[in-house]
């Protein structure tokens, strides 16, 4: 599996992707806003795209697919519950789906509520597996749950699916946070000495060459990962009293997402 992570370089920090198959040259977009980029990036690796993913229906995750579809006449994948939102959908996904790229790459879809209630994210079936997430995690973090989402699902979607992925699982968001995301861990948990590191060493990263993480380095560096963490359920009580000396890992985390929104 050959995989392309595209800068876009715009003002909401979008990552576009491309998967490949190695023996066929065919590929998958995933989220391809700048078509340019996406389009361009195939045709000088000879890539052929075949297939356009969107892992949500927000504009800055679809707003290239008229353009792709145009150029290349991919078919527009997504989940089953968005065909109201998102226009030209073929083939409607659900939990359990695999998605086929060419003759060797596999990717099973995931139903991953939260950011918004029809999201999906892919899981590469791969010696280390992949993931390609969305809005639903990010480097450090975890997406807002502003249009069209709810937190309570969106901890569902943590505990029940990512936290029990593979540890050795790279990471691909829709976006680079990267920066922000550790500051905010730190602020909740000054002692991180693994986020403080990441961030000393990457203090004006290029998000075209983007660090890759894994889920052990999110356990480690990710508050929405670190439920349990003494040091943020301390830190989280100064701000929020109420929830007391003993709080379930549900409340943390609805905590952690309504603080992370005026953040």
């Amino acid at each position: 599996m050959n995989v392309k992570q595209i800068w876009t370089g715009n003002a909401y920090r979008n990552f576009n992707y491309l998967i490949a198959c190695p023996e066929t040259g065919e590929a998958l977009a995933i989220d391809p806003l700048d078509h340019k980029k996406c389009i361009g990036q195939a045709e000088s690796e000879g890539w052929n795209i075949t297939q356009i993913l969107n892992t949500h229906h927000h504009g800055d995750h679809t707003g290239g697919n008229a353009k792709v579809v145009a150029a290349t006449g991919a078919k527009l994948l997504a989940h089953a519950g968005a065909r109201e939102k998102i226009q030209g959908i073929d083939i409607g996904l659900n939990a359990g789906d695999v998605v086929k790229v060419g003759s060797s790459v596999e990717l099973e879809v995931l139903d991953t509520p939260g950011h918004t209630m029809s999201h999906i994210c892919l899981l590469s079936h791969t010696d280390t597996p992949s993931l390609f997430c969305g809005d639903t995690l990010f480097n450090a973090g975890a997406g807002n749950c502003h249009n069209g989402g709810h937190p309570a699902a969106l901890y569902q979607t943590f505990v029940k699916q990512l936290a029990d992925l593979d540890d050795s699982t790279l990471i691909y968001p829709g976006h680079d946070y990267l920066e922000n995301n550790l500051q905010f861990t730190l602020d909740r948990e000054p002692h991180n000495e693994s986020a403080r590191e990441l961030l000393e060493q990457n203090p004006n990263a290029d998000p075209s060459d983007a660090i890759v993480t894994t889920i052990a380095q999110e356990k480690e560096i990710n508050t929405f990962f670190r439920l349990e963490n003494p040091e943020v359920i301390d830190e989280l009580r100064a701000r929020f009293p109420e929830i007391g000396s003993n709080p379930d890992s549900r409340t943390v985390f609805l905590k952690l997402r309504e603080l992370r929104n005026s953040w």
